[in-house]
């Protein structure tokens, strides 16, 4: 694996600037090549939609980091979901290799609404925040997080699950300097992902 690691980082913008922009130098140093609508680095074709090429992205990346942050994000048609969404849930579709970052407020909303009384998303499906909301831009930001959760499946079914919660930049970046600057773990890890696919894929052809 000579070519330097995907990493796609897949998050709104808006409200949490200072972390994409910490991030992106934080893994560029690394030697990571860093996929990030925010610096303009998604590969863009022009007869895709921005949507398709975001989830072309997801399918070619290598490693996924998901920042859930306060607002909801863009590329919505009514409750449809946002392409940030759909992005992390490509991810862990794929089973791609993959870390979620959580701002606090988005964890504080979901247990005071539990605390309320509306605990999963159907019950949450009749509330409707004030329009101008400060804190939330969108309720299904806590979707975003149970997704990453995978709170659907039973405890022990949960692998890659873990979501850190983060309120400052600096919180994002101890995370991501803790998981990233691991770099040769990581490439040897997915080498041998690999290799074990081509292993399994040789035993199939031998037994057809």
């Amino acid at each position: 694996m000579s070519d330097p690691l995907k990493l796609m980082i897949s998050s709104t913008v808006y409200g949490v600037e200072e972390v994409l922009d910490r991030a992106y130098t934080l893994l560029t140093a690394f030697g990571y090549e860093v996929i990030m609508s925010h610096k303009g680095t998604v590969p863009v074709v022009s007869t895709e939609t921005a949507f398709d090429s975001c989830l072309a992205a997801v399918d070619k990346c290598d490693l996924f980091l998901g920042i859930i942050g306060p607002k909801y994000g863009s590329g919505k048609i009514g409750n449809d979901l946002s392409i940030t969404h759909k992005e992390m849930l490509r991810a862990i579709e794929l089973k791609k290799p993959r870390w979620f970052l959580a701002h606090d407020q988005v964890v504080f909303a979901r247990r005071f609404l539990m605390d309320l009384g509306y605990p999963t998303k159907v019950e949450r499906e009749a509330l409707e925040l004030k329009k101008g909301a400060s804190t939330l831009g969108d309720l299904r930001v806590i979707d975003m997080y149970e997704d990453a959760t995978l709170e659907k499946l039973p405890i022990a079914e949960r692998q890659g699950n873990w979501v850190q919660k983060f309120d400052r930049t600096d919180d994002a970046s101890v995370f991501i300097t803790a998981q990233f600057s691991r770099y040769q773990e990581l490439e040897q890890h997915l080498k041998e992902q690999f290799e074990n696919v081509a292993q399994v894929k040789a035993q199939i052809r031998g037994t057809e």
